[in-house]
């Protein structure tokens, strides 16, 4: 007997019609559905009088979830995968469960369709080539600056999810460790109280100063142009005055930030960097 095929399909991220004929047909035909949200997509499955077994698939259940969905498959049987909005294995657990069934040799096939991030790029007005997807950052304040200050030098434009409940903090930290670059923020992408803005980080941050309600997606520029080719002199600018100004390093790392306009958070582990280096030498 051969094996089944797994379809990753693409769900609207919103409105209800943004959804392929092609999608359609492969959910009617689909022997069994595995959904992120069971209660959302059988709205979406109702919406369009599609009729098809329903299984739960999501992050809290695809340890358990995952292998009984492969046995399926190599039953001979096929499974349509969806997440709540959008393209599966996009910030959701398909992932898990694309890579469990390519082991097993089982086919998959994608039928494309709506995604928050090209959709959120091609209206940010930023270059939408090259671009890096850095999914959800971390809820804890500590661990999201730190991986702000990641990808603080990426000539990228850069492309992120986040919860609306802490989209101010967010920006805050963006803005702190970033800089005042160029940014996008699509709020409710596609459905009835869609909006986007384009602005800068400060503007945003201003816009934004704490939690707001609907789906986000975050465009924010790549380091700027004019400071791609600074990195050497910076570092060394840190080093020399590390090595002859006696005040604290926060005092020394904002002044070099405010002279250069970068972020303070940026300049600050840098020179925390170099200072451990001293001390380790």
């Amino acid at each position: 007997m051969s094996a089944g095929t797994l379809f990753l399909v693409a769900t609207p991220i919103g409105n209800l019609e943004d959804i392929t004929v092609r999608a359609l047909r492969t959910l009617r035909e689909a022997d069994l559905i595995a959904a992120e949200d069971t209660r959302h997509t059988r709205k979406l499955l109702t919406a369009h009088g599609i009729h098809r077994p329903l299984v739960s698939y999501h992050e809290h259940n695809a340890k358990i979830r995952g292998p009984k969905l492969v046995r399926t498959l190599l039953a001979g049987k096929s499974v349509a995968l969806v997440t709540d909005a959008g393209t599966p294995s996009v910030a959701d657990p398909g992932f898990d469960l694309v890579r469990l069934v390519i082991a097993g040799g089982i086919p998959v096939t994608v039928i494309p369709g709506p995604s928050a991030v090209t959709s959120a790029l091609i209206a940010s007005g930023l270059p939408v080539y090259p671009f890096l997807f850095l999914g959800f950052p971390p809820s804890q304040p500590t661990a999201r600056r730190a991986f702000f200050a990641r990808y603080a030098r990426a000539r990228e434009t850069l492309v992120l999810f986040e919860s609306p409940r802490r989209l101010g903090a967010c920006l805050r930290d963006i803005r702190g460790i970033w800089g005042n670059r160029q940014a996008a923020v699509a709020r409710e992408l596609t459905k009835l109280h869609e909006e986007l803005f384009h602005g800068t980080l400060d503007e945003a941050v201003e816009r934004w100063p704490g939690a707001t309600r609907g789906e986000i997606t975050l465009v924010i520029a790549g380091v700027p142009e004019e400071e791609r080719d600074a990195d050497d002199s910076l570092l060394e600018q840190v080093r020399q005055r590390l090595e002859s100004d006696p005040r604290p390093l926060k005092e020394i790392a904002a002044e070099i930030a405010e002279q250069r306009g970068l972020g303070k958070r940026l300049v600050y582990q840098l020179a925390l960097k170099i200072k451990r280096e001293f001390e380790g030498g």
